[in-house]
């Protein structure tokens, strides 16, 4: 057997990677260019939540481009042998650092939001009425090309390495199909942007209606509180894969222990971590009084979709 047929790569990107890369880009264009006509129609016609939509668009247009870069970064980077095990996980640190800055977006719309009950102003209420709606309009187009609704199908090879095995293959869903944070993190933020729009129709025709011009600002801190809601749900989700913890229900460490365990081998020490959307690696040690070679163990995992690099160490259990 050659060196050449030994090694393997550490590609671990989502099946969708190049697909999801393409749509961020275009929804950023279509945002930005929304965002300048939010910002100057709100200021003219002086609705708050026609400027706040606008300048929050801004901020998620910036969060869309870390998104962005990160696909872009994490594509060009694939093979590069400094990272260990692949950039699959850059899209959660995007997705991560893309959380933070929902959290301080929805901290800043509920203080100007509480700034503008203090000090109201004048409303056109017409105008800003049509401008949220095609911001809105703008935000939902955004949200169906950002949101993942296809499924994947690949194919599988398994290439074997010392104690190693490798499966370079395509995604495939299991439980419920893989996520990708850096995706999921864009697709938040327009849905943010989509909220604040629906809030501020809201405000607007019932201000417009009985004169309310509270119900504005008001508006602003609902949508403040839910987004803040998105955010954590974010941070927790990608914050789980960068400290390699375990999803609430991951099945993956059973599945393994139910393929592998028999009368006479168990596995005394069992590590599983994400490397990138669907895609898992896993350390198993087996202790085991009828020793076989590490490629036995790993050929009964390649049944499991979602592993794709596998590291076996066997140690013998001496008679009693």
């Amino acid at each position: 057997m050659t060196t050449q047929t030994l090694e393997h790569d550490h590609v671990f990107l989502g099946a969708g990677h190049e697909r999801n890369e393409r749509r961020v880009w275009f929804v950023i264009a279509l945002t930005a260019v929304m965002m300048v006509v939010e910002i100057g129609a709100g200021t003219i016609f002086g609705s708050m939540a026609l400027v706040a939509d606008g300048w929050h668009m801004s901020t998620h247009a910036s969060a869309l481009l870390i998104s962005a870069v990160a696909y872009l970064y994490a594509r060009k980077q694939a093979r590069n042998p400094r990272f260990t095990f692949g950039t699959g996980k850059l899209g959660d640190l995007a997705g991560f650092a893309s959380a933070i800055i929902l959290a301080m977006i929805a901290l800043l719309m509920a203080w100007e939001s509480v700034l503008r009950i203090a000090n109201p102003v004048p409303i056109s209420f017409a105008q800003a009425i049509g401008v949220a709606v095609i911001g809105l309009a703008v935000n939902l187009v955004s949200a169906w090309l950002l949101k993942d609704h296809g499924h994947h199908h690949g194919h599988s090879h398994h290439h074997h390495h010392g104690d190693h095995a490798h499966h370079d293959r395509g995604d495939h869903p299991h439980h419920g199909g893989p996520i990708d944070n850096n995706i999921r993190a864009a697709y938040t933020h327009v849905l943010a942007d989509a909220l604040t729009s629906v809030l501020a129709i809201a405000a607007l025709s019932f201000g417009g209606l009985y004169g309310w011009l509270w119900l504005d600002p008001l508006m602003g801190i609902v949508g403040g509180f839910i987004i803040a809601q998105w955010s954590w749900g974010l941070m927790k989700s990608s914050g789980r894969v960068l400290l390699d913890a375990a999803a609430d229900g991951e099945e993956l460490p059973g599945e393994i222990r139910k393929v592998i365990e028999t009368d006479s081998d168990r596995i005394t020490d069992l590590h599983v971590w994400q490397l990138g959307p669907g895609h898992h690696a896993a350390i198993v040690a087996v202790a085991t009084s009828e020793p076989r070679e590490p490629a036995f163990y790993k050929a009964k995992l390649e049944s499991l979709d979602e592993l794709s690099h596998v590291t076996v160490e066997v140690t013998q259990l001496q008679a009693t």
